[in-house]
Formats: structure tokens, C-alpha cells, sequence
């Protein structure tokens, strides 16, 4: 390849691969080594069917596109990294010819990246409209449930037959237990109070806590990043939120049939991550997975919105608190879920942004 052409395609940001005749690859420039997480020397040479083509028909195009010299594109197209990564790529096909014979020239662009910025967008848009909803509700109820509570304060000092006192004294605790529904509701009031956490002692204080809730039953197992420098954040909120994500694992696999339950913690760090269009130099990524039954494919959307349970006996309020909590914390809180594997990822910014005015 010409020199002055090599170095230009050497310093794009877009992934740039040339594949001879024979569809092998005669070159590839560093972004689409970083792509496709290899290096140019473990690459050349080897046929395209080795690292992308998942289907004969995305073969047959190439093939095509080498045969008549048209090129052509395709969206949302699928390839397995050599890291065994599955991205989503856009790639162009381009017929060169060079010295008597045609070349195929591909550009591909990551859409994974993109495709994640619009889904956690949507995903903290619905989670911030449900919380300007509870609020409102919250405000509607909470000043007549004062008006209530007092008036039956009032009422059970004038009643001159204290057996008469049973009443009064239901209305002002059920008055109390509403409100203190509508407070839970709201989740953290406070901002949090910032000092330097270590997400492996938040884990292993929760992993203490369900080992004894769970009286030993379901077995918990731990695959720690020990590289995993302290987080900027509330240690006590933190625990709030990661209880409420392995608790509500931890409850879905005692109420299941689940042979061996196990819930597993496993961290990582995760370089140059986007979160809420904002990218952060190092990020926290907490998985919580259990093998349980999984979650209703019907709710699995609105599992985050106060008062959406799996069950008759949940509150709907934890996941709704812990995502409160992360998004405090400038994180997210992602949940994927099939029967005998649910993950909850918790990615949480190493650095929190002060600017931000969260």
C-alpha cells in the first residue's frame, strides 16, 4: 500500500480493512484492530469467514460485491471480536482495483456504543418522568393525610369513653404508615454524603447481610477485580442499593424451585465508558447474577418504577431506591434476564463529576 495512503488510513477513527482476492485480510488499520481486539499480525491473512461472516449470506455478498465490482452497504450487521465480544457494526463494501486484481475495501463503524447512549437515555428519562409523577402524588397525599392524622388527635382527646380510642388510634397509624409509603417512595432525600468508598467492602457487607437473611440457603460467590482503585461516594447509600439488587435476587430464588441457588458478584473496571452521553475515564461495573427463574419478559422494562413487583408480596420500591441511588452517583443500573441467568450490571463513575450539580 502507498505510504502517504497507509498513514492516513493509520490515523482514522474508523475501522478500515482491506481484503484481497481471496477475501483474506492484506490490511487493517489500528481502529479496527482495536475493534475487533486483535493486532494486524494475528489478523493478516486470515479469511473473513474466521472472524465475521456468522451466516452464509453476508459471505455471499462479499462474494458478490468481489465478482461484479458494485459496492455496497449493511446496517446493524453482527461480529465476534477475537476476544469473543458480539458487536453491532454498519460497514461499507468498496471494490478497489489494485494491480490487476480487485480488492475489497471495508469501513465499519460500532454501533453498540450508540445503540447503549440511546437506551440508557430513554431508560433515565423514564425513570426521572416516574419520579415527577410520585412526587406530585406524593405532595396530593401527604397534606390531606396531615389533615387526617391531626384531626384524629383532636378527635380521640375529646371522646369521653376511652374504649372509643381503638379507632383514633388505627387512623393515626395508618395515616403514619401512608406516609412513610409516600417518604419510601420519594427514595434518598439527601445528597450524598462523599467520601472514598471500596465497592469490595460494600459487597462484602452485603453478602453478609444475605448470607444471614438467607440463613446459608442460597450460595453466594465472588469474582473481585483486586485492581479496582476506591470510588468517589456514599458508602451508606451504596449499601442501600446493592442490598436491594442481591435481596431481590436472593428472594426471587427462594420463592423458586432453583436447584443449587447461587447469586454471584463479580466486578470490573471499564475504560472510556459512556454513561448518560457522558463519557468517564475509569467506571465501576458490579455484576449481580443469580440462576433463578428470571423475570417476566412483560415487566422486565419497568422493573426500575416504584411499585412494578414480580410478586403479590413485593413492594415494588427497592430497584426503584437503588437505580434513585446510582443515578446519584452519576451511574446506571441495567438489568438483562432469561430463565436461569438474570444480571444486574450497576456502573458506577470512579470520579463523580461536581460540576454537574448532581
Amino acid at each position: 500500500m502507498n505510504m502517504p495512503h497507509k498513514q492516513i488510513l493509520d490515523n482514522l477513527t474508523v475501522a478500515v480493512i482491506m481484503l484481497d482476492q481471496h477475501l483474506q485480510i492484506d490490511y487493517i488499520n489500528p481502529a479496527a484492530e482495536m475493534l475487533l481486539e486483535a493486532s494486524a499480525r494475528q489478523l493478516r491473512r486470515r479469511h473473513i469467514r474466521e472472524w465475521f461472516c456468522e451466516n452464509g449470506e453476508d459471505l455471499g455478498l462479499l462474494e458478490a460485491s468481489l465478482r461484479s465490482n458494485h459496492p455496497y452497504t449493511c446496517r446493524e450487521a453482527r461480529l465476534t471480536t477475537q476476544g469473543q465480544h458480539a458487536l453491532t457494526v454498519d460497514y461499507s463494501v468498496n471494490p478497489l482495483q489494485h494491480e490487476g486484481e480487485t480488492q475489497l475495501l471495508i469501513e465499519m463503524v460500532a454501533k453498540d456504543r450508540l445503540i447503549r447512549i440511546e437506551r440508557e437515555e430513554e431508560l433515565l428519562s423514564r425513570h426521572e418522568t416516574a419520579k415527577t409523577l410520585v412526587r406530585g402524588l406524593a405532595h396530593e397525599i401527604k397534606n390531606p393525610l396531615g389533615g387526617l392524622r391531626g384531626a384524629a388527635q383532636l378527635l380521640e382527646r375529646e371522646l369521653p369513653d376511652e374504649s372509643l380510642h381503638d379507632y383514633t388510634r388505627i387512623i393515626i397509624e395508618e395515616a403514619d404508615r401512608l406516609r412513610n409509603l409516600v417518604d419510601r417512595l420519594l427514595g434518598p432525600r439527601t445528597l450524598p454524603e462523599i467520601t472514598q468508598v471500596n465497592i469490595h467492602a460494600v459487597l462484602e457487607r452485603v453478602a453478609s447481610l444475605i448470607d444471614a437473611e438467607s440463613r446459608g440457603m442460597v450460595r453466594l460467590s465472588r469474582d473481585y477485580d483486586p485492581s479496582i482503585p476506591e470510588l468517589t461516594g456514599d458508602a451508606e447509600q451504596l449499601i442501600q442499593a446493592v442490598l436491594n439488587v442481591v435481596r431481590n435476587s436472593m428472594q426471587a430464588l427462594t420463592r423458586s424451585d432453583t436447584t443449587e441457588p447461587e447469586i454471584h458478584l463479580r466486578t470490573r473496571t471499564l475504560r472510556q465508558f459512556t454513561l448518560a452521553s457522558e463519557r468517564h475515564r475509569l467506571v465501576c461495573c458490579v455484576e449481580i447474577s443469580d440462576n433463578g427463574p428470571g423475570i417476566p419478559a412483560e415487566i422486565l422494562q419497568r422493573i426500575f418504577y416504584p411499585m412494578v413487583s414480580g410478586t403479590a408480596q413485593g413492594s415494588g420500591l427497592g430497584l426503584s431506591i437503588a437505580q434513585s441511588i446510582i443515578n446519584q452517583h452519576q451511574g446506571l443500573i441495567e438489568c438483562t434476564s432469561e430463565p436461569g441467568h438474570t444480571c444486574f450490571k450497576l456502573f458506577i463513575p470512579l470520579e463523580l463529576n461536581h460540576d454537574n450539580g448532581r
